[in-house]
């Protein structure tokens, strides 16, 4: 098939990408593909007209665009099938507050929070008890992020939200272990531990990216109901966002085994190495497996 590869793009996270859609080309082009390299920050005017003479859009971007849904409104347009979910259900799932919201619906635990927007400013009142987290509400990777232990640090938490994100989320700090959990095609993956290093305080952009980053476990060492209940949780969570395909949930795990769910990424990390392909693996599926999946998923839900 002809297919073009999608990554690049202008958020914070364009370099994730990009190192991503290196091995996603590689995959490609080892599963008989033809690809077309495409950087909507480069030449976003001609996606349309591209588009509609492939045959398939493999889609690598973080943040915005991608993850808001724009790129698979251009994608729709030019009846080209892409992998994942479609435009409005990713632009709900990339806002972690109105995904909060969703989640709460349906009975999901997910840490308590607050949105904290320009128009109320820095010095708007902290709803939460210390420590919190504050966040951009649309964005990935950890970046922008602060764990805020004290009151007078709110106010410049807020400011550097603010310089890349239009709103704040703030979220309480639950002490635990972070768990991942996959869906492929409509069933759970196995769930992935992280463990950051011992120096740093969450599982910020370092652990994710340095070749000395956090440690990753899968299948996950934690008892059968835990895996049980979280994979149940993050089924509900991808239906109820009406995302297809694949995703991943993050989540925590207190010492008392309790688990919430912090947020679900509609276009997961995709290097070999990362958490989703890293699940897929444990299941027997390669890298090279994970993506022909992933066309064949895409090609079955938009064929008309």
């Amino acid at each position: 098939m002809n297919v073009i590869l999608i990554a690049g793009g202008w958020s914070d996270e364009r370099e994730v990408s990009l190192s991503g859609a290196k091995k996603i080309r590689e995959a490609l082009i080892e599963l008989g593909h033809d690809v077309t390299f495409f950087d909507p920050a480069d030449d976003f005017k001609n996606l349309l007209s591209i588009a509609k003479k492939a045959d398939f859009a493999f889609i690598n971007l973080h943040g915005t665009p991608g993850e808001d849904g724009l790129i698979q409104a251009v994608l729709d347009k030019a009846d080209c099938p892409y992998q994942g979910a479609g435009a409005a259900a990713s632009y709900l799932a990339l806002n972690k507050a109105a995904s909060k919201e969703v989640f709460e619906d349906k009975g999901i635990k997910t840490p308590k929070w607050q949105l904290v927007t320009p128009v109320q400013g820095r010095e708007t009142a902290l709803e939460l008890e210390l420590p919190v987290f504050v966040k951009p509400n649309k964005g990935g990777s950890s970046l922008g992020m602060s764990l805020v232990k004290k009151a007078e640090d709110f106010p410049a938490a807020l400011d550097k939200v603010f310089a890349m994100c239009q709103s704040a989320l703030v979220e309480e700090f639950i002490p635990g272990v972070e768990l991942t959990c996959g869906i492929l095609d409509g069933a759970p993956l196995p769930l992935v531990m992280i463990t950051p290093k011992a120096d740093s305080d969450f599982f910020d952009y370092e652990n994710k990216y340095a070749a000395d980053g956090a440690e990753e476990i899968c299948p996950a060492p934690v008892d059968d109901s835990v895996t049980t209940s979280i994979q149940a949780q993050m089924i509900v969570a991808h239906d109820a966002l009406g995302l297809t395909g694949y995703s991943r949930g993050d989540f925590i795990m207190t010492e008392s085994g309790d688990t919430y769910l912090l947020e679900v990424n509609t276009l997961p990390g995709m290097t070999p190495t990362s958490l989703l392909p890293r699940a897929a693996k444990a299941i027997g599926l390669s890298f090279s497996d994970l993506i022909a999946k992933l066309i064949e998923v895409g090609m079955k839900e938009r064929k008309n």
